[in-house]
């Protein structure tokens, strides 16, 4: 598939990503995804690509003149449902292409009451991706009740069943060791994305992560760690030398601390 491996390529540099998702608008209105261009700005050149909804791509101006990934989300569920893990799809692939997509992503909780339900509409959505020549990132998590999110058995059948449905991508959660997740990574004959979950402290974020890529992962799809931190471009900047550069964590915590001297210099 010629066009879909252009695409990867797009949003896999040299086999590494740095993704941004910033799909969390439907879920809950954030005050730091209020002004999204400006967001795309500070990350601009940054990361590889971002997530977002049809209705943000189609009313950015950033995007449109914008060298970063873009990846289309097709799913959506809001925090004040019954059943917010209860994701259904609300875009298409075709109208994906028309935004300028280079990728289309969906969220499938297994484990969920409606886990038949998303499991059927992640299959279709897949083999539409084929029949298109365009890549599916499947962000699958273990979330139901009385399930462990990060156990390593749940974690691993969640990336079983993003690769078996046909993804390209699988995005799951982090494990909590290198070791461990190295397993993860291990069971998939696909690329495996680390989410960067919830809002963290800066150097526990960039532990995770650097230990995720040492486990083999592809990259990282951190979101709320970018767009909700102070200095979006910095932490962002910090992620893709750990991503892309093989730095370690010390070296990567400089920039942000080069900023903290900066603002204490113009003082």
């Amino acid at each position: 598939m010629i066009g879909k491996g252009r695409r990867m390529r797009r949003i896999l540099k040299s086999g590494k990503t740095f993704i941004v998702p910033m799909d969390h608008g439907i879920t809950k209105p954030s005050e730091t995804l209020s002004n999204i261009d400006r967001v795309l700005s500070q990350i601009e050149g940054i990361a590889d690509a971002v997530v977002l909804h049809k209705g943000v791509a189609k009313h950015s101006c950033h995007i449109q003149r914008s060298d970063m990934g873009l990846i289309i989300h097709l799913s959506a569920s809001t925090s004040i449902s019954p059943d917010p893990n209860r994701k259904t799809i609300v875009g298409s692939v075709e109208k994906a292409i028309q935004l300028g997509a280079d990728a289309v992503s969906i969220h499938v909780n297994i484990g969920s009451d409606t886990e038949h339900e998303q499991l059927k509409e992640a299959g279709f959505v897949a083999e539409v991706c084929d029949d298109f020549g365009i890549p599916l990132l499947a962000m699958v998590y273990a979330r139901g009740v009385d399930l462990e999110e990060k156990s390593v058995d749940n974690v691993i059948h969640a990336a079983r069943v993003g690769y078996e449905l046909g993804a390209d991508i699988v995005k799951v959660t982090y494990t909590g060791s290198l070791k461990s997740f190295a397993k993860v990574v291990e069971s998939v004959g696909i690329p495996v994305v680390m989410a960067g979950g919830s809002k963290k402290g800066e150097e526990e974020l960039l532990l995770m992560i650097r230990d995720a890529v040492l486990a083999g992962a592809a990259g990282v799809a951190v979101g709320r760690n970018v767009f909700e931190h102070p200095k979006p471009q910095l932490i962002a900047r910090a992620i893709r030398m750990i991503v892309h550069e093989d730095v370690d964590v010390e070296e990567a915590m400089v920039v942000l601390n080069e900023g903290d001297m900066a603002n204490m210099q113009r003082k």
